[in-house]
């Protein structure tokens, strides 16, 4: 936990009395030193000053004269500087949101967005958002970004990567209905690996088969494990667009999971947008394939290409993935609101 007494926090507002407002507020709160600017350009001089504490916080409003909250916040991306951000203004919300989306397109940290006037309550909940995130944004290593393709293989064929299981709610029942398996490396000297490290690698030197099917076989034996106790899930698997080349591949992986003693209706196999979309006969003649030996499509991350719904009739999908930018956020942010429904059937990746 953070201790607001070691926290410096920035004030940027051109509003006397406003700006005052806030610095007792933060007072209050206990926070230990605190700056002011009347505008942008005065708040990026003193962060770029060297006899200046840089702050932690920047309490910043957008309408100002000389430089606006907009381009202060480009500074702050462009120069990199590592203060987070609560915009502050009183207008209307739908260029509030708009703000708050351009500021972490800049890869400036953003605790939230409030419109004016701003209450001491809400002083108290960005000062609670900086320090339950405040470690999430330490840089994060590359631990295992140089391991050869060679180091990789043999992983695999040590049995060292498993599927770890995301669950799947009904939004309705608040029911598990089933998982996704996201594939990790249980590396014996570096701990768990991200697939980061390991998919490129693998899907350039066209080695991801076998890694696709013992994540297959692995996710295959986890759900009828479930089945057998008496949990009916399903478990969803992905599926590179380079393994979907290979004509064989559909009459493998249904023969993989039969083998488990696991009917095929039961495993999710997500393929991406791109995937969906390819124009290959073989990669369709897969997709095909597989759902008719009873696997279920589904298409993840939809809406970050340029695929429409008339496109997506190429395949027998049966979930559509939407995208999280397209409902990140839309407890506070009006137009995401419709894609949010808990009656809704699309699901989130």
């Amino acid at each position: 936990m953070v201790d607001p007494k070691e926290l410096n926090v920035m004030v940027v507002e051109d509003d006397d009395f406003q700006r005052g407002m806030i610095v007792r507020m933060l007072r209050a709160q206990g926070v230990g030193s605190i700056c002011e600017a009347v505008d942008g350009r005065q708040a990026i001089e003193i962060i770029r000053g060297e006899d200046e504490q840089s702050p932690d916080i920047a309490f910043c409003d957008l309408n100002m004269p000389e430089m606006d909250g907009l381009e202060f916040l480009r500074h702050l991306g462009e120069e990199e500087h590592p203060v987070a951000i609560v915009i502050i203004s009183a207008l209307e919300s739908k260029v509030l949101t708009s703000a708050g989306t351009m500021t972490k397109m800049y890869g400036v940290k953003l605790l939230g967005v409030v419109e004016k006037p701003i209450s001491p309550d809400q002083i108290k909940a960005m000062l609670s958002v900086y320090e339950r995130t405040s470690n999430k944004w330490q840089k994060p290593t590359d631990q295992g970004s140089n391991f050869t393709v060679d180091e990789i293989l043999q992983g695999i064929r040590e049995h060292q990567f498993e599927p770890f299981l995301q669950p799947k709610v009904d939004l309705t029942t608040n029911q598990l209905v089933g998982a996704e398996a996201l594939a990790r490396w249980i590396h014996p000297e570096h701990g768990i690996i991200g697939p980061y490290a390991f998919i490129p690698k693998l899907e350039e030197s066209d080695n991801i088969d076998e890694l696709t099917f013992q994540m297959i076989e692995k996710s295959a034996a986890m759900c009828r494990q479930c089945h057998d106790a008496g949990y009916p899930v399903t478990i969803s698997v992905n599926l590179s667009l380079v393994s979907l080349d290979d004509t064989t591949l559909a009459d493998h992986i249904t023969q993989l999971v039969k083998n488990i003693g696991l009917a095929p209706q039961h495993m999710v196999l997500e393929v991406t947008e791109s995937a969906a979309m390819t124009e290959v006969a073989h990669a369709l003649e897969n997709l095909a394939r597989l759902c008719m030996n009873g696997f279920q499509l589904s298409i993840d991350d939809y809406g970050t290409g340029y695929s429409s719904l008339q496109q997506l009739t190429r395949i027998p999908f049966s979930e559509l993935k939407i995208d999280q930018s397209f409902v990140k956020g839309s407890d506070d942010n009006e137009t995401l609101l419709s894609w949010s429904n808990p009656a809704s059937t699309w699901h989130t990746s």
